[in-house]
């Protein structure tokens, strides 16, 4: 099944006034919309449970500041995958000298960082201590014993709760109701 016929993708949140859940962290007073709103978004671990929102509000973090968006699997991805990112990261800094506004922010979304080794980690540190990248991790497990502390450090966790019954039955209801997405690609 591609992406076009997946109800799921199809109905994704694309702008976070759609976002479903995690009113404490997105809503008019919750700390992400703040820093969304003041374009200062720094790196961040999401720690939730499956199901809670994590994926679609990276991308929704990255579309609202207008960052270029990378999205890396911990469980398929390797150093190899992260050097790259880094390259392309750097190449839209401003040149030195070069009269310039302000550099491309560059998001790197890893889901499942967890799965990530040491080494792994390790090699995203300069990165994300010079600012070529904002990091946006996912992850199920606790943080605390499955992220290097150096990450963690230069971090902030959030961590997203279980959508409620209340927030299911607006989903539900938005799958139902809006037959223009409902019916893309079908």
């Amino acid at each position: 099944m591609d992406r076009q016929t997946n109800l799921a993708f199809r109905m994704r949140p694309q702008t976070l006034d759609d976002y479903v859940g995690q009113e404490t962290l997105v809503g008019e007073k919750g700390i992400i919309h703040k820093m969304i709103e003041n374009k200062s978004v720094s790196s961040m671990i999401f720690w939730g449970p499956p199901g809670s929102g994590k994926t679609t509000l990276a991308y929704l973090i990255a579309q609202s500041v207008n960052a270029n968006f990378y999205t890396l699997s911990g469980v398929t991805s390797g150093k190899k995958d992260l050097v790259d990112i880094i390259e392309k990261a750097r190449k839209s800094e401003p040149v030195p000298g070069r009269r310039s506004l302000k550099p491309e922010q560059t998001i790197l979304f890893i889901d499942e960082i967890h799965r990530w080794n040491k080494a792994q980690q390790d090699a995203l540190l300069p990165s994300v201590e010079n600012g070529s990248i904002i990091l946006i991790g996912a992850t199920t497990e606790n943080p605390s014993f499955e992220i290097i502390n150096a990450l963690l450090s230069r971090s902030r966790v959030f961590v997203l709760q279980s959508l409620n019954k209340q927030d299911l039955q607006k989903i539900i209801n938005r799958a139902l109701t809006d037959k223009k997405k409902r019916s893309r690609g079908v």
